[in-house]
């Protein structure tokens, strides 16, 4: 017997999706010798593989891509900033030995900063562009939170150990993701060789080099991004690789190789993850049930075909989900939107499709009506 209702309900139908199936074998997950590890997609944010990348990790100089961003949105690259004794003061890591009151512009601060990872450069701009260095840090939580970056915490603007400097190695690809749409820093990220220029004294420069080898070493299409390196963060690396249009960008934290670790997700990304159509147009999904029609149910067809991006082998893993609001009344028109059917792979949705009513279904007459109840109680 079929159930009167009055309200439409949301019809949620998760099935695992095993008629798909690879049709050559591919290469495996890559190994990463990284404690955290991830590689997501710069377009459309997807991610290909993960490896705890939502456990909290000192993130070590992979900070200063925040630095960067608060300074690019919130500064004036040709501002002459007064070096103050805080930042002279700075001598732990890589440096340009800043003095106290010498100048140098904002610009060649952040070129510092992200080219060869210079800790006393951070500081700097951090005094200038925040007023004070708490009042920087402030800034940078606050874009942390609006970023979405829920497992982040700033204690500095270099990467200092501190218990309340923290990140994931998703939240750093979700970062890096949004600074490489500034085009200054995705220019300063892939400079490889580069000369810091003070204002006061003006005859004073010094020539640096990019701290990240994956940039230098050739490896196909890397363009960025940043190296970090303590004793409590180990050897950290965001990578990005630009092939045939396509822009992948690696994170490998607390890493016995990180080069190696960013090249294996990078070969993984480019040769193994591929276009596949998960659905044709027209293809029938579900067949819902229809109120009150000459046909007990109507057929639901995709409007449109989907391709995603995926592992051939994980296509077994990928599942759908049909969202149709029933109970259905008749008349139906064919080409009517009944709901829609939503692909998610790891609980990351790859894409929606509507579906739509495959044919007409014509209401019953009322005498028919009035049969079907007397005779099955409907």
């Amino acid at each position: 017997m079929l159930a009167r209702f009055h309200r439409k309900v949301l019809f949620i139908l998760v099935v695992t999706i095993l008629s798909i199936a690879p049709g050559a074998a591919y290469a495996g997950l890559p190994r990463v010798t990284a404690d955290a590890a991830v590689l997501i997609d710069v377009e459309t944010g997807q991610i290909y593989f993960a490896k705890n990348h939502t456990v909290r990790r000192e993130p070590a100089s992979l900070t200063k891509i925040m630095t960067a961003v608060i300074a690019l949105e919130n500064g004036d690259l040709n501002d002459v900033v007064t070096v103050g004794g805080k930042a002279a003061a700075v001598s732990e890591g890589s440096t340009i030995e800043l003095n106290k009151g010498e100048k140098i512009t904002l610009g060649e601060l952040l070129k510092a900063a992200l080219v060869c990872s210079a800790n006393d450069s951070t500081v700097a701009i951090a005094e200038h562009v925040g007023g004070s260095h708490d009042r920087f840090i402030a800034l940078m939580n606050k874009k942390a939170g609006a970023l979405g970056l829920l497992g982040t915490r700033f204690a500095n603007t270099n990467g200092y150990h501190d218990p309340n400097h923290y990140t994931t190695a998703y939240d750093l690809a979700v970062l890096t993701r949004y600074a490489l749409g500034i085009p200054k820093f995705n220019e300063l990220v892939q400079t490889r060789e580069t000369t810091v220029r003070w204002t006061e004294p003006a005859d004073r420069g010094e020539k640096i080099g990019n701290t990240n080898r994956l940039l230098t070493s050739g490896y196909e299409g890397v363009d960025g991004v940043k190296t970090g390196t303590t004793s409590m963060a180990g050897n950290c690396l965001i990578a990005s690789s630009t092939r045939d249009g396509r822009r992948l960008i690696a994170v490998a934290l607390h890493s016995d190789d990180r080069y190696q670790d960013c090249a294996r997700m990078f070969d993984y990304g480019f040769n193994v993850i591929r276009p596949l159509s998960i659905i044709t147009s027209g293809q029938a999904v579900a067949n819902p049930v229809v109120e009150g029609g000459v046909s007990p149910a109507v057929e639901a067809v995709a409007e449109k075909e989907l391709q995603v991006r995926m592992d051939p082998e994980e296509i077994p893993k990928l599942e759908k989900r049909l969202h149709i609001n029933e109970p259905l009344a008749a008349p139906i028109k064919k080409g009517q939107k009944l709901g829609e059917v939503v692909y998610t792979y790891k609980n990351q949705e790859l894409g929606r499709v509507n579906l739509l009513a495959g044919a007409d279904v014509l209401r019953k007459g009322w005498h028919r009506q009035i049969w079907d109840k007397l005779r099955y109680g409907i």
